[in-house]
C-alpha cells in the first residue's frame, strides 16, 4: 500500500450551514492547505435559524454564524468563503440552486468537491439528518455532474467568463461505506479549535473530547491515531486528469488508507 497522501491542486467543500464543514471534514481540508492547495468553503445558508436566543433576529443570526465560519476558515486556512444565503431550514434542491453551485463550481474550478452523503436520513436510532444537509449535498452532487462540465447548460455562466468545469473526484463524507481514511492527526487540534469558533452553536460546550473520541473510532484498525473518512468517486481518471493538466502524476497515488 502506497503512503502517498493525495493533496489536490484546489478544493471546494459545499453544504448547508456554518459549523457542516468543521464537524465533518475539516481535518483534510486543513491537510490540504497546509500542503498548499486552494480550498474554498461553499455555504447554502448561513444558518440563520441556528440560534434560539431570545430576541433573535435572522439578520442578527447570519451577522454571528458568518462572522464565526470566517474564523473557522481562516484557523483550517481556507482560501475563501461564499454564503448564497438560501433560507436555513428550508433549502430544496431547486434548478436555481443547482445553477448557483455550478457557478461557483465553474469559477473556482476546484479538483476536489466535498460534500455529504444525499442518501443519509438516520444514523441509529436516536439521529435524523437534517433536511438541509441532504438537500445541499443533492444540489451539490448534481452541480458537479453533469451540469458544472456541460458548456452547452447554464449557457450564461459561461458568458460571465466561467467555462465549464469537471472535476476531478468527488469526496462523500460519510460514517461507514468509506473507502478513503485520511489520517488528520496532524491536523485534530486545528479541527478542535475551528469548531470552538462556532460558540453560538457549542453553548459552552467543549468539542475536543467528543471530537477526538469520533475521530479516534474512525481510525481504528487503521495505524493512525485520529481520521476522518470518505467515499470517493473520481470522475476524470488519473491519466486523463495528468493529460488535460499536461503533467506526469503518480497513478498509484491514494489508496484505501492514507499516511
Amino acid at each position: 500500500m502506497s503512503n502517498h497522501f493525495y493533496i489536490p491542486e484546489s478544493a471546494m467543500a459545499i453544504v448547508a450551514h456554518p459549523d457542516d464543514i468543521d464537524f465533518s471534514c475539516v481535518g483534510t481540508l486543513a491537510r490540504w492547505a497546509k500542503a498548499g492547495a486552494r480550498v474554498s468553503y461553499v455555504l447554502c445558508t448561513s444558518g440563520d435559524v441556528g440560534i434560539a436566543d431570545p430576541g433573535m433576529t435572522r439578520e442578527k443570526a447570519i451577522e454571528i454564524r458568518e462572522a464565526e465560519q470566517n474564523e473557522a476558515a481562516r484557523i483550517a486556512g481556507a482560501t475563501e468563503v461564499i454564503y448564497l444565503r438560501e433560507r436555513d431550514g428550508m433549502l430544496v434542491a431547486t434548478l436555481e440552486l443547482r445553477k448557483k453551485l455550478v457557478r461557483e463550481i465553474r469559477r473556482f474550478r476546484p479538483e476536489v468537491v466535498i460534500t455529504s452523503d444525499p442518501t443519509r436520513v438516520w444514523s441509529g436510532d436516536s439521529y435524523i439528518n437534517h433536511p438541509d444537509h441532504r438537500a445541499a449535498s443533492a444540489a451539490a452532487l448534481d452541480a458537479v455532474f453533469p451540469a458544472a462540465g456541460q458548456p452547452n447548460l447554464f449557457e450564461e455562466i459561461a458568458e460571465e467568463g466561467f467555462k465549464a468545469h469537471k472535476p476531478r473526484k468527488v469526496y462523500v463524507t460519510t460514517w461507514d461505506e468509506a473507502d478513503l481514511f485520511v489520517n488528520i492527526a496532524e491536523t485534530i487540534d486545528i479541527k478542535v479549535e475551528a469548531l470552538r469558533a462556532h460558540k453560538s452553536q457549542m453553548n459552552g460546550w467543549d468539542p475536543e473530547p467528543r471530537i477526538k473520541e469520533w475521530a479516534a473510532t474512525r481510525a481504528k484498525g487503521k495505524e493512525m491515531a485520529y481520521a476522518e473518512c470518505f467515499r470517493v468517486i473520481t470522475l476524470v481518471s488519473d491519466e486523463d486528469w495528468a493529460a488535460r493538466k499536461g503533467c506526469v502524476i503518480d497513478c498509484d497515488e491514494e489508496e484505501s488508507v492514507n499516511e
